[in-house]
């Protein structure tokens, strides 16, 4: 992990990075239809003006799959159809794309997202904090966050459920991300809420990406949400219905860590003091 005060200068872009635009588009996918999704994604994206856009977690193949063998035939290993889709949608908007896929990594069948710009794929991250039913399809995710540069950011990505364990927004904080991207499929009441808090914790923005709609026995809660760096609520879609927000933010606030003239965020932790954090028992 790169040291707190030197993670920053580890990228080139920390005083040079103009604003950007960033945009959130909440779906409502219907199970297993992946071209259908994909389609409808794109029809809501068409006239979006943004640097980067983010999709919700799993939004080409809907959320609940009963077995791993369902979820492979959705799979896409790097080179199918939703991230052939992905990179066509970057070209044509003009705009790096975030959004949840299943990636058959090798052997292993994950929830994972994409950040897509043009043809190259920046970054895939697969889900390292699987969630109640999640665990009978997936296989959990054993490489950590990492942040990577995009369009003049410094970004990382995160997945639904990981909102829960504070330990990764903190990685990605203090790894020099600015903004982190959160795909999500949320059906619990909590997770916009603790965003700000991990916002506040790390002076970081976020994009909490939900989707809408229902199956089987659970109903998502939509309220995506971009949050910014004090935990301000920059934007917040509505619980029901699909809905795009376009918000302009400065990436560059979040490099500043100070709460008091006397306070830093980052360099006044006692990590020495923290071991029981990374037991397991």
């Amino acid at each position: 992990m790169i040291a707190a005060r030197d993670a920053m200068e580890a990228f080139s872009l920390s005083e040079e990075a103009e604003p950007m635009k960033i945009a959130m588009i909440q779906t409502s996918p219907t199970n297993g239809r992946v071209t259908e999704n994909l389609k409808d994604a794109a029809a809501l994206a068409a006239n979006v003006d943004a640097d980067l856009v983010v999709f919700p977690e799993l939004f080409a193949t809907g959320y609940l799959h009963a077995s791993k063998e369902v979820a492979a035939s959705l799979a896409d290993d790097g080179s199918g159809e939703t991230i052939a889709w992905a990179k066509a949608l970057s070209k044509q908007l003009d705009a790096a794309i975030c959004g949840g896929f299943i990636w058959k990594n090798g052997e292993l069948i994950q929830n994972a997202a994409f950040l897509v710009d043009g043809d190259e794929v920046l970054d895939l991250y697969a889900k390292i904090h699987l969630f109640d039913r999640e665990k009978v399809p997936f296989d959990q995710g054993e490489a950590p966050t990492r942040v990577v540069e995009c369009r003049g950011a410094r970004v990382g990505m995160m997945i639904c459920y990981d909102w829960q364990f504070p330990e990764v927004a903190r990685c990605l904080g203090l790894d020099g991300a600015q903004i982190l991207l959160h795909p999500s499929n949320l059906v619990l009441p909590w997770a916009q809420d603790a965003m700000r808090t991990r916002c506040l914790e790390n002076g970081v923005f976020a994009v909490t990406c939900n989707r809408v709609g229902s199956e089987q026995d659970l109903t998502f809660t939509g309220q995506s949400q971009i949050t910014g760096r004090k935990g301000e609520v920059l934007a917040r879609s509505p619980e029901t219905g699909t809905d795009v927000q376009i918000v302009d933010i400065d990436p560059t606030h979040a490099d500043d860590k100070q709460l008091t003239p006397n306070n830093h965020r980052f360099t006044d932790r006692r990590p020495e003091l923290y071991g029981r954090v990374t037991r397991t028992s």
